[in-house]
């Protein structure tokens, strides 16, 4: 068992070398996520190891995120094609494909992240006899699924979790969920703090100027409900947009501002909704974008109306500009924003509680500044990226710590 310090954020960054392994090579932690797109939630993480001591290698199928994050952080990249999907051969590929990275260099930690790098990677990690095993558990894709894929989904984060020796989790309800469905023992699931993956830059994300509105040519005066994220059914889009066309009945200023992707995971949208986006006169969709800052900047309130999430940095990010935050009660989005105090919180796939939530807003200039500035504060009490990542070192080293431990006793 392991206890978190109340050490400030730069003493849980101290070099390792004040530890009593000082002299020795640089301990290794492997951290592997499946998709590219996942490693925009591991900024600053990999940095605040690598500055506490650790060489870091970060795994996840190749793409430019992988490629940015790594020289952004100054870690080591292992692109390693993983499906998404069940893929029988592809699979005991990829297995292979981790087995041999972890051969090459025999990291003291691994820590695997979201379903099939959570599952292949904490086999691979069992199999190679990595000393500490972490399996990071940031939502649980099986509330999307039903009958036989929600058991084999089901079965997949158990072996995920037998495999590790700690069970990582984004939130509360996600730990709650997680010991209801018996993915770990209860004494085997962590949480860091009051949860979050990486906390938030409160200094990136605050209130302030943008141009994103004049680049968009969004008058002044309209009413802007803004989404960021994959646009996908489990992000809950379809809902939005059929909400949309009653708010806009209600309030003819109003606009949506959708700043994410098509993904193209088992619930991506239909090709009528992308066409309908595409051609609807008051909803700008701007795509991918590294940085969302400026985007949130330009919006009055930001919707979320999602059907699964771990813990939704959208809705902290937002609650650090000083924006009010709707999302709905499901498994760890309910974590991120105080209802009636920082925002709403509304029943998952209900357009109708979604345009009466957002009228509720954005007809009232005064509760949004009420939420805005609420939202903020309670962000900065619990949520920064200084203290979170704190946590996740100080887990990290405390881990380490024990390892050595049983070292000296078993070299006197």
């Amino acid at each position: 068992m392991f206890s978190f310090r109340n050490d400030t954020f730069q003493n849980d960054l101290l070099e390792l070398s004040d530890l009593p392994h000082s002299g020795r090579p640089k301990p290794r932690i492997l951290i592997g996520v499946t998709s590219d797109q996942t490693c925009l939630v591991l900024r600053g993480r990999l940095r605040a190891l690598r500055h506490a001591g650790f060489e870091v290698i970060i795994l996840s199928s190749p793409g430019e995120n992988l490629t940015r994050l790594a020289l952004e952080e100054g870690v080591t990249a292992c692109p390693v094609a993983m499906r998404r999907h069940i893929s029988p051969i592809q699979d005991l590929i990829s297995l292979i494909s981790v087995c041999k990275i972890l051969r090459r260099f025999r990291p003291i930690i691994t820590d695997f992240s979201t379903p099939k790098a959570g599952l292949l990677g904490n086999l691979a990690a069992w199999g190679m006899r990595v000393p500490r095993r972490i399996y990071t558990l940031r939502g649980l894709k099986l509330e999307g699924l039903q009958g036989t894929k929600q058991r084999l989904m089901l079965w997949s984060e158990r072996i995920a979790a037998r495999c590790a020796h700690e069970v990582v989790c984004n939130s509360e309800s996600l730990r709650s969920a997680a010991t209801a469905l018996s993915i770990a023992p209860a004494n085997k699931l962590r949480l860091f703090g009051d949860g979050s993956s990486n906390g938030v830059d409160t200094v990136r994300f605050s209130p302030g100027t943008t141009n994103v509105r004049e680049g968009w040519g969004i008058p002044d005066d309209d009413l802007v409900l803004g989404f960021v994220g994959r646009l996908t059914e489990d992000k809950g889009i379809p809902e939005l947009l059929v909400a949309f066309e009653k708010i806009l009945q209600a309030e003819p200023r109003a606009r949506l501002l959708l700043v994410g992707w098509f993904d193209r995971a088992e619930d991506a949208l239909d090709l009528r909704w992308r066409v309908h986006i595409a051609r609807h006169p008051r909803i700008c969709h701007t795509g991918f974008k590294p940085e969302t800052a400026p985007y949130y900047r330009a919006m009055d309130v930001l919707v979320l109306p999602t059907h699964r999430e771990g813990f939704p940095n959208v809705a902290l990010e937002a609650a650090a500009c000083g924006l009010p935050v709707i999302t709905t009660e499901c498994t760890g989005a309910r974590d991120a924003l105080v209802h009636e105090v920082t925002g709403l919180l509304i029943p998952i796939g209900s357009p109708d509680a979604i345009a009466r939530a957002a009228l509720e807003l954005l007809k009232d200039q005064g509760k949004r500044l009420q939420f805005g500035l609420a939202g903020r504060a309670w962000v900065l009490e619990r949520y920064t990226r200084e203290r979170v990542l704190g946590m996740a070192v100080a887990f990290y080293r405390e881990l380490l710590e024990g390892l050595q431990g049983c070292e000296e006793q078993s070299h006197p």
